[in-house]
């Protein structure tokens, strides 16, 4: 599965091309976040990317959990979306906590 790291800096409608761009190919992809401005970016991209998918009659779908993980000796905690093409959804239909 593809991993994509988003940071605080990151654009949000490039991460949102780029979820859209794995999941259209593969259906499924990882994207992960640290940090408060890291996460937001990330759900941003999210919500950005279901719209691309939804004018195409997909959606996704995305588990978020939490991973700790050691960056230079230090303990982090990583916010994890485990995001997937929604077969069960359609145009216009959206998953719980996504709207226009």
């Amino acid at each position: 599965m593809k991993i994509i790291k988003v940071a605080a800096i990151s654009r949000t409608p490039s991460v949102a091309g780029a979820i859209a761009g794995i999941l259209r190919d593969d259906g499924e992809v990882e994207v992960q976040a640290i940090g408060a401005t890291a996460v937001n970016q990330a759900l941003k991209a999210l919500v950005t990317a279901h719209k691309f998918l939804n004018s195409e009659g997909k959606a996704l779908r995305f588990q978020p959990k939490f991973l700790e993980t050691l960056i230079k000796g230090k303990e982090r905690t990583v916010m994890q979306f485990m995001v997937e093409i929604d077969s069960m959804m359609g145009p216009g239909n959206y998953a719980p906590g996504f709207a226009d």
